[in-house]
């Protein structure tokens, strides 16, 4: 038996992808990554994100509008938002956050849509699923802010960020998500991060088709390859594979409840 994974984040409407979804999930089935967590970055977007939900049963959706289009895009209301979630393959709010790194120009829509997106996860009680680079101060004061306005979950999707960040979000009971970016050769203080982290609150995603993990780097990355990325955190947990995969499936269940196996 291979082990069952999720991929907690990937953008399997992406052009990318286009005409391949019985393929890709079928690769992803073969790989043990049995559901998978489509995000939708454009609520404009939201009915074809919605449709692959609907036509393939391993995978769940979540939507929001993400930091780098916020000027681009209109601003979510909460009601729009919290109006998404009546879809029972509706799992969760974003992606999300603040991302100062090519997009600092719109640093305060970013944290207005944030700001509407957290709303929206605390009223509902879906996760939120944060995007953050290059704005871990902010990042880290606005969660924290407004967790004391009231209690919500969250997922630090492709954490990558500092040390001080990851541990601002853990003290929040939030979770922290691996990438393929946790799996390149480089990444041993990212990995340390991880490690340092409590083995309930970490996830294993792809952000397909981005960040391709080893021996895929530099490619278009998918679901399947998950695994991959799942083999190397086991390795740096001290974990055996199969334990590593149903502690991550258990975190995903317990966080995206409405996804639950």
């Amino acid at each position: 038996m291979i082990p069952a994974l999720v991929d907690s984040h990937c953008h399997l409407d992406f052009p990318d992808f286009e005409g391949e979804h019985d393929a890709l999930i079928a690769r992803a089935a073969e790989a043990g990554v049995t559901r998978m967590v489509t995000i939708c970055t454009r609520l404009r977007l939201e009915p074809q994100v919605r449709a692959l939900a609907e036509k393939y049963a391993p995978v769940f959706y979540a939507a929001g509008t993400h930091p780098m289009s916020a000027a681009d895009e209109p601003l979510a209301t909460y009601n729009e938002l919290v109006a998404l979630t009546d879809h029972p393959k509706f799992v969760g709010i974003g992606e999300t956050g603040l991302d100062y790194h090519y997009t600092a120009d719109s640093a305060q829509v970013q944290k207005d849509s944030l700001r509407i997106h957290i709303a929206a996860a605390r009223e509902t009680k879906l996760p939120l699923i944060i995007h953050a680079r290059a704005a871990d101060d902010d990042m880290a004061r606005i969660l924290t802010e407004e967790y004391a306005n009231g209690a919500y979950t969250c997922v630090m999707h492709c954490f990558s960020s500092s040390a001080e960040l990851a541990k601002a979000s853990l003290d929040l009971g939030f979770y922290l998500s691996m990438s393929g970016i946790a799996a390149f050769p480089k990444s041993t203080a990212l990995r340390d991060i991880f490690k340092a982290a409590p083995r309930d609150r970490i996830l294993v995603e792809t952000d397909s088709p981005y960040l391709a993990p080893p021996p895929y780097r530099g490619k278009r990355n998918e679901p399947a390859f998950t695994a991959h990325t799942a083999r190397i955190a086991a390795e740096a947990f001290g974990m055996d594979y199969a334990d590593f995969a149903a502690q991550t499936s258990a975190n995903f269940d317990r966080l995206f409840w409405k996804a639950a196996a």
